[in-house]
C-alpha cells in the first residue's frame, strides 16, 4: 500500500515556489556567521515564512524577524563591536541606575543583566513586542526550575531575547511569565524542530562549535566550563538529528573562536564567509531536483 503523505505549505497554498523557515542556533560570538546566511537568502531572494533561535540566535534573527537586511544587521554589528572603547561605552550605559540595584543582584557574582545588555546593543527602533515584527519569530529559554524549553512567541520582545541569551556566569537570569529563565542554548542549541510543518524547506544553523585547539598548557575554568557547555550541546544536537533532521544543516567554521570573542568580528565574519556560497548550492540543490 502506497504510504499516504500530508501536503506540504507550499501544496496546500497552491504555489510551486517552496516555503522556507530558519533556525539560528547558540553559540556566542560564533554566532556572528549567521549573518552570512541571512545575506545568502537576501542575494536568493528569499523571506522566511518562520523564524527561530536560541541566544545569540534569537538577537541575530530577531534583526532579520524585524526586517533588517544582512548587510544592515553586517553594518550594525560592526559598529557597535568595533572597538574595545565603542563596546565599554555601551556596557557603562547598561551598567545598574543606582546602588540599590547592585545590592539586590545586577552584579551579583558578576552576572551582568541580559535585558540592560540587550537595550545598549540592539539597533534602534527594534519593536518592543512579538506582534511588531514582520516575520513570525519563536524564541526559547530554559525554564530553569520547571526543568524544560519555554518558548515564546508573544508579548514584550526585549525580556524574551534577554533569557534565550542569558548564559549562565555571564547573565543573571531573567525572570518572566513566573519562570526563572537561562540561555535557551541549554535546552535546545538549534531549535529547528519547533519550526516543523511550518514551511517546505527547513534551515537549521549550527554555530556551537567544540573545543578543537590543542596546547600544553591545562584549560582554565572559564574555559573548561564553555568547553563543557559546546560538548552537552553538541551532544544534545546528535541525539536530535536521530529523529529528526533539517532539510538543510549549516555549520561554519566557528571552532577557533570563543563564547565571547565579540571583538574579533572581522576574523569570524572572514573564515566563515563560505557558509553563503554552502547555502545557495544547497538551495539551488533542492530547486533543481523538485524538493
Amino acid at each position: 500500500m502506497e504510504k499516504k503523505t500530508s501536503p506540504s505549505a507550499r501544496q496546500r497554498e497552491g504555489r510551486d515556489v517552496p516555503t522556507f523557515a530558519i533556525a539560528f542556533g547558540g553559540g556566542g560570538a560564533r554566532g556572528l556567521a549567521h549573518i552570512h546566511v541571512i545575506e545568502a537568502m537576501d542575494e536568493l531572494g528569499i523571506r522566511p515564512v518562520a523564524i527561530s533561535g536560541s541566544s545569540i540566535g534569537a538577537l541575530i534573527g530577531a534583526g532579520m524577524a524585524a526586517g533588517m537586511t544582512g548587510q544592515e544587521i553586517r553594518e550594525h554589528a560592526r559598529a557597535v563591536l568595533a572597538s574595545r572603547a565603542e563596546v565599554a561605552a555601551r556596557l557603562w550605559r547598561a551598567r545598574p541606575a543606582s546602588f540599590q540595584e547592585i545590592v539586590e543582584g545586577s552584579l551579583r557574582f558578576g552576572q551582568f543583566d541580559a535585558e540592560r545588555i540587550i537595550k545598549a546593543f540592539m539597533p534602534p527602533g527594534m519593536p518592543s513586542t512579538f506582534e511588531g515584527l514582520k516575520i513570525p519569530l519563536l524564541v526559547t529559554a530554559t525554564d530553569y526550575y520547571g526543568h524544560r524549553l519555554a518558548v515564546f512567541d508573544k508579548g514584550e520582545l526585549r525580556s524574551a531575547l534577554a533569557a534565550s541569551a542569558a548564559l549562565p556566569a555571564v547573565f543573571r537570569p531573567v525572570q518572566r511569565d513566573g519562570m526563572t529563565l537561562i540561555d535557551g542554548g541549554i535546552y535546545n542549541p538549534v531549535p529547528f524542530d519547533i519550526l516543523e510543518g511550518r514551511a517546505d524547506v527547513l534551515i537549521a544553523v549550527d554555530v556551537v562549535g567544540a573545543p578543537t585547539v590543542r596546547s600544553a598548557r591545562t584549560p582554565g575554568a572559564i574555559e573548561l566550563m564553555f568547553g563543557a557547555t559546546q560538548l552537552m550541546m553538541q551532544s544534545i544536537i546528535a541525539m536530535k538529528m536521530q529523529k529528526k533532521r533539517p532539510d538543510i544543516l549549516l555549520r561554519p567554521a566557528v571552532e577557533r573562536f570563543r563564547v565571547l570573542d565579540f571583538l574579533k568580528i572581522e576574523a569570524i565574519m572572514t573564515e566563515t564567509a563560505s557558509i553563503k556560497d554552502e547555502l545557495k548550492r544547497a538551495v539551488e540543490a533542492r530547486m533543481v531536483n523538485g524538493e
